[in-house]
């Protein structure tokens, strides 16, 4: 005679009765061909599926995850960073950002567009880009000098395009862009007949470092000159940019210790963000 089994209920939301029924399509578990969560239960009850911790893993383990995932996907390595980001999505130590991130990369990955890119950067072929911006509104650049570059850990387009218009850089640099490639769509790379440029319009620009900074100050690529002035204890650097907005990425941890000096449009424009920055601090 057999035993009667026990009836219970379970007060779980719908998106939870989906993840148990896709964690029994993947041990197998089911009724004939649908997923079954009493028999899932009753495998974990029976120690037949082993229970193992979900959030055990370092922040180091994490954003190392991370930054491969995302570097994979830039490289248009597609199915490693696919890999990659299902790993994420199963853990519960990423920030729900990030775990938006993955699985909206899951849902639609991207196209392998990549290699296209790479050829006509390396043929100097001009060509047109469609472009998506942080707030999701498309854009169309005609770009006649582009180059892969890292910064902030993640990859770029700069580029020279011949449109202008939305650049909030200075008149010197309005023709550059730095492009996120992650926000290339698919099939949004065309040749047009134009013109390759030797490279992106720079500007130098000249800073004083001041205090012990002067002193460890080490030199960078883009030093165009390092020196220290005239019986003061001060280093004059200048340097090399194309975007005033990684410029000041990069001197803003000098805080107060760095000075910029000239050209004058690039004082003013860090000055108009030093406002901007004390407003956002109610400071008067």
């Amino acid at each position: 005679m057999s035993l009667k089994g026990q009836s219970i209920t379970l007060a779980i939301s719908n998106l939870d009765k989906v993840r148990l029924e896709q964690i029994a399509l993947d041990l197998d578990i089911k009724w004939g061909e649908r997923p079954n969560i009493s028999k899932l239960v009753e495998a974990i009850a029976r120690r037949k599926v082993k229970i193992g911790l979900n959030n055990d893993w370092s922040d180091d383990r994490i954003v190392a995850l991370e930054q491969t995932y995302r570097r994979l996907s830039d490289a248009g390595e597609l199915e490693l960073a696919r890999e990659i980001a299902t790993i994420l999505s199963e853990r519960s130590e990423p920030s729900r950002p990030l775990l938006r991130e993955v699985e909206k990369f899951l849902d639609h990955p991207p196209i392998p567009w990549r290699q296209t890119l790479d050829r006509y950067i390396y043929q100097q072929r001009p060509f047109k880009l469609n472009y998506r911006d942080a707030a999701d509104r498309p854009w169309s650049f005609t770009i006649r000098h582009a180059a892969i570059a890292l910064h902030d850990k993640r990859q770029y387009l700069d580029c020279w395009c011949e449109e202008t218009d939305g650049n909030l850089d200075i008149d010197e640099l309005k023709h550059n862009r730095c492009l996120r490639l992650d926000r290339i769509p698919d099939a949004a790379i065309t040749p047009v007949q134009a013109k390759w440029r030797s490279q992106l319009e720079k500007i130098p620009i000249t800073i004083h470092l001041l205090g012990s900074l002067a002193f460890a100050y080490k030199s960078k690529t883009n030093d165009l000159e390092n020196d220290w002035l005239p019986d003061q204890p001060v280093r004059r650097v200048v340097k090399s940019t194309s975007s005033t907005f990684w410029f000041f990425r990069e001197i803003l941890h000098y805080g107060e210790d760095c000075v910029i000096v000239a050209p004058d449009s690039v004082r003013e424009k860090f000055i108009e963000k030093l406002r901007s920055l004390w407003q956002s601090y109610n400071l008067t």
